[in-house]
């Protein structure tokens, strides 16, 4: 069977980097430009606006976000549609095959964060600490707990994300919980991840904390940085 090559009306859908047929040569073409897959990574948990996603993508040109946006468009990853009235404002959302690519930016993400090169100290968007959330789980453990609600407001945005057999479905918007967080992604890592006593938080003013303390260090207990690779 002769194999033709894919085309769009006639022309080619992308233009071309690689003369390669593999498909992570296409993902690059797709979502390798610089700013591309960290757009993607910020619609992941739901539709926003331009002004949102540049305030979440520190260093991020207005210019530079719109080339991604329209070059995400063309290749099918997002869309653009107006929310209806009262609000009228134009977001940007992930297509259905465009949310597929969870699983691709975590596994890269977990092996991203072995390098010894891999600063856990920088800046960090609310995004991607729900993301960083769902990869790191110690899934094992997890199955060991309860099913629990943890709510999480950072700033001017609110999550929940529901424990339950392993897993840790998230969503956007706020929603009663039984352990709420509410201080910045940066120091929610470092509660996490750095195992920051909840209490000296609070002393310090940096975390505003409801619910249950024992289950919200269960939850903080799933989590853990991979072990840095050996550079040989």
């Amino acid at each position: 069977m002769k194999l033709e090559k894919v085309t769009n009306q006639g022309e080619a859908t992308t233009k071309r980097w690689y003369d390669d047929a593999c498909g992570t040569a296409l993902a690059m073409e797709l979502v390798g430009e610089r700013w591309a897959l960290l757009i993607v990574r910020e619609l992941m948990f739901g539709p926003r606006r331009f002004g949102e996603l540049k305030a979440s993508l520190t260093g991020i040109s207005a210019n530079v976000l719109t080339q991604r946006l329209e070059g995400l468009e063309r290749a099918h990853v997002l869309k653009r549609r107006k929310l209806p009235p009262p609000a009228s404002v134009q977001v940007y959302e992930l297509t259905s095959w465009g949310y597929e690519a969870e699983e691709a930016i975590k596994a890269l993400g977990a092996w991203a964060a072995r390098s010894p090169d891999h600063d856990p100290t920088l800046p960090l968007s609310s995004a991607s600490m729900m993301l960083s959330l769902r990869t790191m789980i110690d899934r094992e453990k997890a199955r060991a707990l309860p099913a629990m609600t943890i709510g999480f407001t950072f700033g001017p945005e609110s999550f929940v994300g529901r424990l339950a057999d392993g897993d840790l479905p998230i969503v956007r918007g706020e929603g009663a919980a039984e352990v709420h967080f509410a201080t910045t992604a940066r120091l929610m890592a470092n509660i996490v991840y750095g195992k920051w006593p909840i209490e000296e938080a609070e002393a310090e003013g940096a975390l505003v904390f409801t619910g249950d303390r024992a289950k919200a260090r269960a939850f903080i207990d799933l989590f853990a940085l991979p072990p840095k690779a050996k550079v040989e």
